[in-house]
């Protein structure tokens, strides 16, 4: 086993550096704790970007893992397999959507959702329309078209030419979003219903109402990108239960595969046939392995978790709420975006990690994304470094 100084040298020598890493070298974890080689341990308040949603060393995600290893580890789409399949079905019972479309991650999901977007309005009967609006300071992926979709310039700027046909409309102004709408004549909005990286911000209601209405008068397709926001962050299985709506497609990854490659989309009756054979395809796409571990994912997640998740996050919140650096809050459940007085996100961020806990920036705020399955034990140790911090 290398030692810490080579394993760094390694990584800088052998490893494109898309990544600024942390001094941070981690060998174990367990529950909502990580431990690095130096045997120091960490409250995990950031959970991997919020995949690992189950923590650590979760034994019936591990055992469904394991056993389907033993079975067969990949296979074709070309074939049938049953983990997939019953993924499927608990995603679509769940949403109360129609079909499922299986990829690796979260920028496929989008790539998909927008693939069937630009299909479904360059075939409409009366004319093509084929222009997106997503929001500033939204983030979609890191192919070209989710990148253009994406509303950060820092995302942006050194891959032009962007791929054409996306719009950026401010967030929570439905004023514009309708006058674009009425100078672009989109085929679909594409929103974050919690942005993370553009700050960890939850729409408000009032402007998702009345883009959805938009939609249904306009036939523009609703996609709600849930990416992050998804499978129980932010206190329901989906984000967008707590806007009443009913999205056109919804996308998901992260937290479903628990720390597995898993992502897709789900569909409405109106958008759940568009894709046909030879349209679109993804190697990787409904992995059995990946797909034995989501559905422990969604069968650990039922109500009663949930109910108990919102409880636990109310506690982080209102904890936050009390500390003398913290100025606000944003976000839903266990998605947290904190404004901070007197310190940057990532010097925050930086305090956090020489007292025991991890989390990450979002824009100017800190942002939280503990793992689901938090205890209460590990929650109470989390806040109180969170207290050493930000009190």
């Amino acid at each position: 086993m290398m030692d810490r100084t080579q394993l760094k040298e390694n990584d800088l020598k052998y490893i494109v550096h898309t990544y600024n890493r942390y001094d941070i070298v981690i060998d174990h974890a367990e529950g909502a704790v990580l431990t690095d080689v130096n045997g120091r341990k960490y409250y995990d308040l950031c959970s991997g970007y919020g995949a690992n949603s189950l923590g650590y060393g979760n034994d019936a995600w591990l055992e469904a893992v394991t056993a389907q290893l033993h079975k067969v580890q990949h296979t074709s789409n070309l074939y049938y397999s049953e983990p997939g399949v019953m993924l499927a079905e608990k995603l679509v019972k769940r949403s109360g959507l129609s079909k499922v479309w299986f990829a690796n991650s979260g920028g496929e999901a989008n790539e998909a959702a927008i693939k069937t977007a630009r299909k479904y309005g360059n075939t409409l009967a009366d004319h093509r329309k084929n222009t997106i609006i997503s929001l500033k300071k939204s983030f979609h992926g890191r192919t070209i078209a989710t990148v253009t979709a994406t509303g950060l310039a820092e995302a942006q700027e050194v891959f032009a030419p962007l791929a054409p046909g996306f719009i950026h409309a401010e967030v929570d102004n439905i004023a514009q979003l309708e006058e674009l709408t009425a100078k672009y004549d989109p085929c679909a909005f594409l929103m974050e219903l919690v942005q993370g990286e553009g700050g960890v911000h939850a729409l408000d209601r009032a402007f998702v109402s009345a883009a959805a209405g938009l939609c249904k008068d306009k036939d523009i397709l609703f996609i709600d990108d849930e990416v992050q926001a998804g499978i129980g962050r932010t206190g329901t299985l989906f984000a967008f239960e707590q806007y009443d709506i009913i999205p056109d497609i919804v996308s998901f990854a992260k937290g479903i595969g628990a720390g597995l490659p898993i992502g897709g989309i789900i569909c409405s009756p109106k958008t759940c046939d568009v894709l046909v054979p030879g349209d679109h395809g993804s190697t990787f796409g409904m992995n059995p392995v990946a797909c034995a571990g989501a559905c422990v994912v969604l069968d650990t997640l039922d109500e009663a978790f949930l109910e108990t998740l919102r409880a636990k996050a109310a506690r982080l919140r209102s904890a936050l709420s009390d500390m003398k650096s913290v100025s606000g809050l944003d976000g839903l459940g266990m998605m947290v975006g904190i404004d901070l007085k007197d310190m940057s996100g990532n010097e925050a961020v930086s305090r956090l990690m020489e007292e025991g806990a991890l989390a990450i920036p979002a824009q100017d705020r800190l942002r939280l994304l503990p793992p689901l399955t938090i205890s209460d034990a590990e929650l109470d140790g989390a806040i109180a470094v969170l207290k050493k911090v930000l009190d």
